[in-house]
């Protein structure tokens, strides 16, 4: 089954007891609102979960902006707002997608499949004339077990050697005129807007630039206007500069918006694709780490 559903479909199996629908409305710079949103209305029977307080752990030195949240304490949440091993789950926002998917690939980290994103927004599914409640739900506490796939991950120290050895790969191509050495190692994916990945105009870290060796593929690129996922066949054309026997590693700025493209890159056919959860915010938290900016 696709990772994503229409609100067609999730009208139909509304008020199904196997499924927990979870609001994941968040708004950066503005930490109250997302709550705010839910308390007053969302799709009924919806629980919230909070981007800051809930998906990711609290800010330290290293690990980026949204620190990826703690196996176990995250674990015991889902299990107090009822979510068990078996939930299927499905999650939806008002911001493109990207909170959603947060918490898709946090499930999957935990070893949890049937988790599902909402391709339409809360938004549209109002506009639709569904019906929304203000009323939270009394959950019955159940028990989720973490079951973590840490293949899923990529750390900073492997980023920093995929990064060097690219850089390598690369000189020893236009000296020698071959590209076979970069065919070995992994692909880093900038997924933040071209501007951002450029050094241009940076809006939410104090570095500018990107990671050395990485390409830019824009997260909101994989996507319809109407902030639905394009199609299997849409996607791969997207990613068709890509290498789908490669390994690859996806960053944004903190961890969210990179969930998107691991979403998008897995539907259009790719395997091996890994998160680098701390991203831009945690590659700059290094002072050694080096910075590249334009093109390339």
């Amino acid at each position: 089954m696709d990772a994503t559903v229409s609100k067609r479909w999730l009208l139909a199996r509304l008020y199904d007891p196997e499924q927990t629908i979870v609001d994941c409305r968040f708004t950066l710079g503005k930490p109250q609102a997302g709550r705010e949103s839910y308390e007053q209305e969302h799709i009924p029977g919806a629980v919230y979960l909070d981007l800051e307080l809930d998906l990711s752990s609290p800010v330290t030195e290293h690990g980026g902006r949204h620190p990826l949240p703690d196996p176990q304490v995250l674990a015991a949440r889902l299990s107090r707002l009822g979510i068990s091993n078996d939930t299927r789950i499905v999650a939806y926002d008002d911001e493109s997608g990207m909170n959603a998917a947060r918490l898709w690939w946090l499930l999957r980290y935990l070893g949890h499949e049937q988790v599902f994103i909402l391709e339409d927004s809360f938004s549209t599914w109002k506009e639709a004339k569904y019906p929304v409640t203000d009323h939270q739900p009394v959950r019955v506490p159940s028990t989720f077990t973490a079951n973590v796939q840490p293949q899923m991950l990529a750390g900073v120290d492997e980023v920093r050697a995929v990064s060097e050895k690219t850089a390598a790969a690369k000189a020893d191509a236009v000296d020698n005129g071959s590209s076979e050495p970069l065919s070995d190692l992994p692909i880093l994916i900038d997924s933040r807007a071209g501007d951002r990945f450029q050094g241009q105009n940076e809006t939410m870290d104090k570095k500018a630039g990107h990671i050395p060796g990485a390409v830019n593929y824009f997260w909101k690129n994989t996507q319809n206007a109407d902030g639905s996922y394009k199609s299997a066949e849409q996607l791969a054309e997207h990613f068709t500069g890509l290498d789908k026997d490669r390994e690859i590693i996806v960053y944004c700025g903190s961890g969210v918006t990179a969930c998107p493209n691991v979403l998008a890159l897995e539907k259009a056919g790719f395997k091996n694709v890994r998160l680098y959860a701390g991203s831009w915010s945690d590659w700059i938290s290094y002072e050694d780490n080096p910075i590249a900016s334009g093109e390339e």
